[in-house]
Parts: structure tokens; C-alpha cells; sequence
């Protein structure tokens, strides 16, 4: 379940100053119920297409398909991606796959596929992989909306020369699933020739929001995550979000905070995951939050030049680089903590040597130590009257700014 934990916002903990009042808070009721109706509209109209996503259970069954029979002739996936193209892809493999996957035997991955996402053009990293993967045990899934993208491409044409030299180039475009759209595109065209598989992009789905799409699915699939179980989780936050009240809509909650700080002068969000396995959402958070608001034009045409700046940091590893900072330096920072109720898996310390010196750590669990980081960052920023909020969350879709943000199905917080 959700939750979201927002009590350092507010001038109760940090302060008239700095701090939210209550009746600022709730007095946003109204604009948001507006907002949430006017968000909703363009969902059923179709011009906000990602809002349908979740119930595309037909579509993940033919990936789960296609992803299965992958497994007999492939050892290795490579996506060819970047931006909405990627980021998503990184985070859901991030978050719901072992960090050191690709180190795994091919027994231990139960015969699904590594994954290494390439969403750069540089020559180093492209050598550097074909260095690392057997071509003719490696498939590569082209990602580009438009199917012109000029570095997708430009990887596309690397990759494609070097499997034909190894496979020989009757044989390469087995190696090549395309993800583009429907009907238009050097993509499109490239896999109607070849006969590639393929899947489409919708028309009516932006980039940074298509992770539910084929875009992410088909590199989840290929990995063993259960899509379906994504979507599931999906839809049971969409059907949360449905209600526009501040008491039952957590992205209603977020957007309210955001919103008021940033009028506030607050205009830099921190999003800082406990939890090594959600760095990959802190990095996608920058491309949602960035080309979702930053705008140069409002509604009316006028020349405005808006948005706050999003910020990754990673506790308790940030605590250590960026924390003094965030609580000695200019106070125009909101953060966002986003951490895990259960990991699945624990470590504890064995019992020290020298006890005497290391009594505190002398077989400690290691949650204690993220627990301890946490609080201790909540607190020094509740001493220096900044605000701060976190939550847990259990799945996917926050409608945080308006417009949407993405989750996926495991259990943390924000």
C-alpha cells in the first residue's frame, strides 16, 4: 500500500517559514479536483493514451509469448534505446531483477535473457559491449518512437554490421526485434522488409511515459518479470487516482506539496531512494519530472519559463557526498525519501572482533543502519526547517504533476 508520510512539510514540524499551513494544504481541494477532472477528460478522449496502458493485458500476453520463445535461441538481450526509451526499461529491471543479474548463470536466470540497455552514442561503451556478448546468442530490441531517432540508429547500424560479420547477413535480422510506430518510420519500414518482429508505440503515448508499453515490456518479459503482475499493479493504482480527493489520492497529495512549495520559491526536488535497487527510478524521476514540467509556454501562449529542477540522490550513499548541502546550504530544496518496507532479502554483520571498539555494528542488521540513515536525514532536515516528505508505495501510476508518473509492483516508499 502507499503511503505517504508528508509531516515535515508542515509549519506543525518545521515552522510558519518554511513549513506548509493547514488550511494552505487543504485549500487546494478545489484546483486539484479541477485539474483531475480536466486530466481525466483527456484520458477518455484518447490524447492521453498512456492512461490506458494498464489494461493492455491482450498485448503483454503476445510479449510473454514472444518473450518465452526468445529463451532457445538467446542468451542476451540488448535494448538500443535512449530517454523514454530506456530509462523506463533500467528502472523496472533495476527494481524488480537482482542488481548483479547479468552475472547470474544462465540456470540461476531459469534460461531468461540479460539485459544491458545501450542509451548512449559512444564508441568506447558500444565496443566495450561487443566485447562482453555473444553475438550469435544476442538479440537486440531497436527502440525508437518515431523510428528516425539519429543515435538509435546510428547504434542500430553498429550493432547490425557486427552481428552480420559473425552470423553472416542472410541470417543478422534474426537478431533484431523493433519496437516503433504503427506505420511510419525507417524503422517501421526496415522490419516490413526484413520481416523482423516486431511491436508498435502508440501514437498517443509519449515517450517518458511509455514503459507499459511494448517499449518496457518486451525487455521485462525477456528478463522474467510477470508483465501481467505489472499491469495488475498498474490498474489498482489507476483506479486509486480515480478519486480526486486530498484524503484518498496519494498523486493528488504530491502534486499539492510540489506545487505549493514551488510557489513558495522552492524550486529544486530531490528524490532520494533508500534502496540500490530503485536508483534507476531517481534517474527516470529526472526525465519525468523535467519534460513533464519545464515549460517555456503556459496554456495561453504566454512566455513564462517554468518548472522546478529535479535532483537524484541515493541514501545512504548521498549522506555521505551531498548531504551537507542539503542541510547547511540555501534552503530552496523540497525532498522526496522513497525507500523499501520489505527487501526481500537481509544481511546482518557478523559479530566484530574487537566488540569493545565496534559494539554498535557487532552483528547489526544492515536495515538497521538504512533505517538509522534515513531518520537521521529527516531529522537533520527537520532541524534546519527544510521540507521533506516519504511514503511507501505498492505499485505503479502516481498522477504526482497533473499528468502521470510511473511505479512498478514491489513495495517502497517516497
Amino acid at each position: 500500500m502507499l503511503h505517504i508520510d508528508f509531516g515535515h512539510c508542515m509549519s506543525q514540524a518545521i515552522g510558519m517559514e518554511h513549513g506548509l499551513m493547514e488550511p494552505e494544504f487543504s485549500g487546494m481541494q478545489g484546483r486539484l479536483k479541477e485539474a483531475h477532472a480536466g486530466v481525466e477528460r483527456l484520458g477518455t478522449s484518447g490524447k492521453l493514451g498512456f492512461m490506458d496502458l494498464p489494461n493492455q493485458t491482450a498485448e503483454a500476453r503476445s510479449i510473454l509469448s514472444f518473450a518465452r520463445k526468445q529463451r532457445a535461441g538467446f542468451d542476451t538481450l540488448v535494448v538500443l534505446g535512449i530517454g523514454g526509451s530506456a530509462l523506463g526499461n533500467i528502472s523496472v529491471q533495476q527494481a524488480l531483477r537482482p542488481i548483479y543479474w547479468n552475472l547470474l548463470d544462465r540456470k540461476d536466470r531459469k534460461g531468461w535473457l540479460r539485459l544491458f540497455v545501450l542509451d548512449n552514442v559512444d564508441p568506447r561503451w558500444a565496443q566495450d559491449l561487443l566485447s562482453v556478448v555473444d553475438l550469435k546468442k544476442t538479440l537486440f530490441n531497436v527502440i525508437s518512437k518515431s523510428g528516425t531517432t539519429a543515435e538509435i540508429l546510428s547504434n542500430y547500424f553498429i550493432f547490425r554490421n557486427a552481428v552480420a560479420q559473425k552470423v553472416g547477413a542472410k541470417h543478422a535480422a534474426k537478431h533484431f526485434v523493433i519496437t516503433t510506430d504503427a506505420q511510419k518510420g525507417y524503422l517501421r519500414e526496415l522490419a516490413t522488409k526484413e520481416k523482423m518482429p516486431s511491436f508498435t508505440v502508440p501514437g498517443n503515448v509519449g515517450g517518458r511515459f511509455s514503459v507499459l508499453s511494448p517499449v518496457g515490456l518486451v525487455s521485462a518479459a525477456c528478463t522474467g518479470i510477470n508483465i501481467l503482475d505489472l499491469l495488475a499493479g498498474a490498474q489498482a493504482m489507476a483506479q486509486r487516482c480515480k478519486d480526486a480527493s486530498l484524503s484518498q489520492n496519494p498523486a493528488a497529495v504530491y502534486a499539492a506539496l510540489q506545487y505549493l512549495y514551488y510557489q513558495k520559491g522552492v524550486k529544486l526536488s530531490v528524490l532520494m531512494p533508500y534502496s540500490q535497487n530503485l536508483w534507476g527510478v531517481a534517474d527516470w524521476y529526472r526525465q519525468l519530472w523535467a519534460e513533464s514540467l519545464g515549460k517555456k509556454l503556459d496554456r495561453n501562449g504566454k512566455v513564462v519559463h517554468v518548472g522546478p529542477t529535479p535532483i537524484k540522490a541515493l541514501g545512504v550513499t548521498d549522506q555521505h557526498s551531498q548531504a551537507q548541502l542539503y542541510m547547511e546550504g540555501p534552503n530552496d530544496k523540497i525532498f522526496s525519501f522513497l525507500s523499501v518496507e520489505n527487501f526481500g532479502k537481509n544481511t546482518a554483520e557478523p559479530h566484530a572482533h574487537d566488540p569493545g571498539n565496534f559494539c554498535f555494528h557487532s552483528g547489526r542488521d544492515l536495515l538497521l543502519f538504512r533505517n538509522g540513515g534515513r531518520l537521521h536525514g529527516r531529522v537533520a532536515e527537520h532541524q534546519r526547517l527544510r521540507p521533506t516528505g516519504r511514503g511507501t508505495r505498492e505499485s505503479v501510476y502516481v498522477r504526482a504533476d497533473g499528468t502521470q508518473r510511473l511505479r512498478e509492483p514491489a513495495r517502497g516508499t517516497r
